[in-house]
């Protein structure tokens, strides 16, 4: 495909706005139009960004190649299955549907109609996140944390399919094994859902890794611990910038009755290019489109991320 791919935004809300907005700034994409289900709000988000707001799905696919899908969850597979159905390739923010079973229908049909069909883990395009595969390469124990102050705006799902998500996909990217043992506690506090859960997820090559999430904190944090048998990396996502802590050298005095022991550590911060992670995952959309790039976030890796999740909520509200 030579000529600008022709891209649509279904659902403008919180998340929605900010793909309208990085939609129109790619230089090998046009944003053709949005829709949205309030069509007030569409008018007002197409008079904002200079757009068009039509006024169904299908009218916009007709006029697009491919569609970014910012809607609740609950309309995720509904929406997907059609554009895939018309052809259309789909950039669909996470999780990708309600169920494991969707998700594998949305996979296979993009695969029966060589499309592409990426799910919006943003976090893989942090730059630091980038960078991270190349100095983590046995991990033995992860730590992860992210907690931020309640979103009212988000209401059909919980902190695990939320938030959590996010580091599942980069723990199972990282640490390419089997998850042998789920273990996940969790409580509701200002939701129906769960606000907050802690997780232990342990893999088949003995890697243990610590999930924390919340959604009822007074702070933000997201930061990503890794310890490895010769280092230990400190990830922060919200600055894009990762330290790698090695140990230089220890050595032990005796004399006198007492012991001294000095040991030194080298602490390296490692260069990361700092872009918009929202940004970078369009451009690499619209990249795989055209030929020039294989997709970084695949369905069937998606699939795996969503069955962790799933057995996550089992564990913290029992088998439905």
């Amino acid at each position: 495909m030579d000529k600008k791919v022709r891209l649509g935004v279904i659902g403008t809300g919180h998340m929605g706005q900010y793909h309208v907005n990085v939609a129109k700034q790619l230089s090998d994409a046009e944003l053709i139009g949005i829709f949205d289900a309030n069509a007030e709000r569409a008018t007002q988000i197409a008079e904002k960004h200079k757009t068009k707001a039509f006024g169904t799905i299908e009218e916009l696919l007709k006029e697009t190649d491919a569609i970014i899908i910012a809607a609740p969850t609950f309309l995720h597979h509904k929406i997907a299955k059609q554009a895939l159905t018309e052809k259309k390739h789909v950039l669909v923010e996470k999780p990708i549907s309600q169920t494991v079973e969707e998700a594998k229908e949305l996979v296979n049909l993009a695969k029966q109609n060589n499309l592409i069909l990426q799910v919006g883990h943003v976090e893989r395009f942090n730059g630091a996140v980038l960078e991270l595969g190349k100095i983590a390469e046995h991990p033995i124990l992860i730590e992860s944390r992210r907690i931020a102050p309640y979103n009212s705006r988000i209401t059909d799902v919980g902190v695990v399919l939320d938030m959590m998500i996010h580091d599942i996909d980069i723990v199972l990217n990282l640490v390419k094994s089997e998850v042998t043992e789920v273990k996940a506690v969790g409580s509701s506090i200002v939701s129906n859902h769960e606000d907050v859960a802690t997780v232990v997820l342990k893999f088949a090559n003995g890697c243990v890794a610590s999930l924390n999430a919340s959604r009822s904190s007074q702070a933000k944090i997201r930061t990503l611990n890794i310890s490895q048998k010769d280092s230990y990396v400190f990830l922060d996502f919200t600055n894009q910038e990762i330290e790698l802590h090695r140990q230089a050298s220890s050595t032990t005095q005796l004399g006198s009755g007492e012991i001294k022991y000095r040991q030194e550590s080298i602490v390296e911060k490692i260069f990361v290019h700092k872009d918009n992670p929202l940004k970078q995952e369009h451009e690499h959309f619209v990249k795989c489109i055209k030929g020039e790039s294989e997709p970084m976030v695949k369905g069937d890796s998606d699939i795996k991320t969503l069955e962790v999740a799933y057995k996550i909520l089992e564990e913290i509200h029992g088998k439905k």
